[in-house]
């Protein structure tokens, strides 16, 4: 009986892992843990009929109780993806040291982002209020500037983190022993990759390019062949859709078919990079803007 191929990797994360880890190892982050958050108490301002209207901006210090009902919708909202402490979780980025965040003003750009969403990021839209924006927008610069007060206390890498290596040796390594340049090219498929991607999405994709979509060509019992993006594959059955976006599909018993899955190639390379073939062609790669 002919083995099932899926059509997602059984376990990237554990295919790529000895080669992420030894990028990893080579990267110092520092202070694995983040104190809960203290509140800071604002001065009082006077307002007319002798209530207080309270709207900080960047940099100011937010009120307690605002401060926490921001914990508490960050914790129901937010924290899955980007962690508790809004410092990366494990989809989403580390807020306290996102640039959107640090531009951010009373929430103008939290809250659009929130209402929004980055869909091509895997980000859905909220419906808040204005008064949660405002909530969201002080936990979040609270916490933003503990993290910036504690000097090595990190969790994040930056992509500077990852631009150790020699960009000219990863050029060569590219061309030459690492075969990249049989699939891709500089100013083809990777032209731009540097703009689009950055540090660890990045390397993620260069180690491991799990939405690499994989082709087969069938061959019918009439001699005719069929080529298209593989669609489906069990022991019984193969289907591609093909360049006009149809979908065929054969029994197995019926035809023969051979399948080109890109991601092999960077499989086999796993137990072939030297933590300096990983360092420079990373570095390469960052190049190409």
């Amino acid at each position: 009986m002919r083995a099932v191929l899926r059509l997602k990797p059984r376990r990237p994360d554990l295919i790529g892992a000895a080669a992420v880890m030894r990028v990893l190892l080579g990267i110092c982050v520092l202070g694995l843990s983040v104190p809960k958050t203290t509140a800071q108490q604002p001065a009082s301002s006077s307002q007319a009929g002798g209530e207080s209207k309270q709207k900080p901006t960047t940099g100011s210090k937010y009120p307690a109780e605002l401060v926490e009902q921001g914990a508490t919708l960050f914790q129901q909202r937010c924290a899955f993806c980007h962690g508790r402490d809004a410092t990366g979780g494990e989809s989403g980025p580390d807020l306290t040291r996102s640039k959107l965040v640090a531009g951010d003003v009373d929430g103008e750009k939290i809250g659009a982002v929130v209402r929004n969403g980055r869909p091509e990021k895997g980000m859905p839209p909220f419906e808040v209020a204005d008064e949660q924006v405002a909530a969201l927008a002080a936990f979040i610069h609270t916490q933003q500037k503990q993290a910036r007060s504690r000097p090595g206390g990190r969790k994040g890498v930056d992509a500077s983190d990852l631009q150790t290596g020699n960009a000219g040796a990863g050029k060569q390594y590219f061309e030459g022993a690492g075969g990249c340049a049989k699939c891709h090219s500089p100013t083809g498929d990777l032209a731009g990759i540097a703009n689009r991607h950055q540090g660890l999405e990045l390397e993620r994709r260069m180690l491991y390019p799990e939405d690499a979509k994989s082709k087969v060509t069938v061959t019918l019992s009439s001699g005719k062949t069929v080529t298209g993006v593989l669609a489906y594959l069990d022991e019984f059955t193969v289907g591609l859709t093909d360049d006009a976006g149809s979908y065929h599909s054969w029994r197995i018993r019926d035809v023969h078919y051979k399948v080109d899955a890109p991601v092999d190639a960077h499989v086999t390379l796993f137990s072939k990079y030297t933590d300096a073939d990983i360092h420079n062609l990373m570095s390469y790669l960052q190049t190409l803007h």
